[in-house]
């Protein structure tokens, strides 16, 4: 077993410096410090935050687009606009994956952050809905990247044994910035118009994207790192070298490779509809937009306590364990919504659906980032995304089309409430095929 060193013995040096990685994925011989490593984490889940406000934003807007625009969207059309996004995000992921593994994370993570921030922006000038949702897509690619990009990294900065912790703590990005999403929308939104919600991608141009520049690292593209890894061996070097998908769909990895993309596929679904939808169908139930935007921000603040508490049990129980209760706690959540409950009960169910969803998610990227080798994480991170956000696509474009066909919103709960027990599902054949216990990295160690 080769031992990480620890950051904080390492001397102080500029934070581009390249640098070689470990079998653990901790960095070694890059001269980071402590601090540095902390302050790059702290860019990268800042990041992050955008990816969780981008997620909320439309949703805030949706009401507007409808009745302000002109632009004569009915329910279903605003969901094929709301897919737009997502399916850049799904062509992001796969690409950014792979590049972040053949030039460096950095790179990747930088251009990623300011490919969504700049069409964001350009979101708020749209003159139609066409050119909205090219922007949206445009947007998408670059959000869809930067997230198995930036988990690469961190995965990359911190040691094997914080890895699933950390993982999932930078994951409270993105209902945390849901949940900025949400509060901000309230008072915005009236005084200000829909357009002001996407100006706030000005932020991450002007303040996360310069931080990015000073404190981010560069890593050696994987296969030189590992080429130059301790104890490396030429059929290792040539394994890295042939890289890709081609080695995530073929044994040790295809089974797992497979469940994890379909989980996450199911998973994101169910998260990224609610995030979409939420607040139209709670205004379909009669609720005004204030108390609309409340029911979402309950759904992300449960999530952020959902990357707490995953984050523990990940740790303590193995991540695709921890992942089968949060998701069946989600699917049962959502289902319970079709009761009627009281207004006090349906912001509880709200928070366990928010702790589930996002939560499971969190969880199958840390046990991602755990059960791949160097030189294959950021691909099978992007994989696994990039295949998941087939969920996101389709969860706007059901949920439109089921409350323009007169279903209700109930219609939608249960949607997303069968697709979290089938995620449940999905993580539990990986477990019965050995690879979802507690050492879930333990390909890793034969692999790389």
């Amino acid at each position: 077993m080769i031992q990480s060193t620890s950051a904080s013995d390492a001397p102080s040096v500029a934070p581009r410096r390249q640098a070689t990685t470990t079998a653990h994925g901790s960095l070694q011989g890059s001269g980071l410090s402590r601090r540095q490593a902390t302050l790059a984490v702290v860019v990268c889940w800042l990041l992050v935050v955008f990816d969780g406000y981008d997620l909320i934003v439309f949703g805030t807007v949706q009401t507007s687009l409808l009745e302000d625009t002109g632009w004569g969207l009915d329910n279903a059309s605003l969901g094929l606009m709301g897919s737009m996004a997502f399916v850049g995000m799904m062509i992001g992921a796969l690409l950014a994956g792979r590049m972040a593994d053949s030039w460096g994370r950095r790179r990747t993570i930088l251009a990623c952050a300011v490919t969504f921030s700049i069409f964001t922006i350009l979101c708020a000038f749209a003159p139609s809905a066409w050119v909205f949702g090219v922007f949206r897509l445009l947007a998408g690619i670059g959000l869809g990247g930067l997230v198995p990009s930036a988990n690469a990294m961190v995965a990359e900065l911190v040691p094997e044994r914080w890895r699933s912790s950390i993982a999932t703590l930078m994951m409270s990005g993105v209902p945390i910035g849901g949940s900025l999403a949400a509060l901000i929308g309230i008072p915005l939104i009236p005084s200000l118009g829909w357009q002001s919600m996407f100006l706030v991608a000005v932020l991450a141009l002007v303040i996360v994207v310069p931080m990015g520049l000073a404190y981010l690292p560069e890593t050696l593209p994987s296969e030189a790192a590992d080429r130059e890894r301790p104890g490396a061996s030429p059929a290792t070097g040539g394994a890295a070298k042939a890289g890709g998908f081609s080695l995530l769909l073929r044994d040790p990895f295809l089974l797992a490779s497979i469940m994890f993309a379909l989980a996450t596929l199911a998973t994101l679904f169910a998260w990224y509809g609610l995030g979409t939808w939420l607040p139209r169908a709670m205004e379909a139930q009669g609720y005004d937009l204030g108390s609309a935007l409340t029911f979402s921000l309950s759904l992300n603040v449960g999530a952020v306590l959902g990357s707490i508490v995953t984050a523990w049990a990940g740790d303590r129980f193995g991540a695709v364990r921890s992942g089968v209760i949060a998701a069946a706690l989600a699917g049962v959540a959502l289902l319970g919504l079709l009761l009627s409950p009281p207004v006090w009960l349906v912001y509880v169910i709200l928070m366990v659906a928010g702790v589930g969803t996002h939560g499971t998610q969190c969880l199958i990227i840390a046990a991602v980032a755990n059960h791949y080798p160097g030189h294959l994480r950021g691909t099978a991170l992007g994989w696994a995304l990039g295949v998941g956000r087939l969920g996101a696509v389709t969860a706007p474009l059901v949920a439109g089309f089921l409350l323009n066909g007169g279903f209700g919103a109930g219609s939608i709960f249960v949607a997303f409430g069968v697709a979290a027990l089938v995620a449940a599902v999905l993580l539990v054949v990986i477990i019965a095929q050995g690879n979802g216990g507690r050492g879930i990295g333990s390909h890793q160690a034969t692999a790389s």
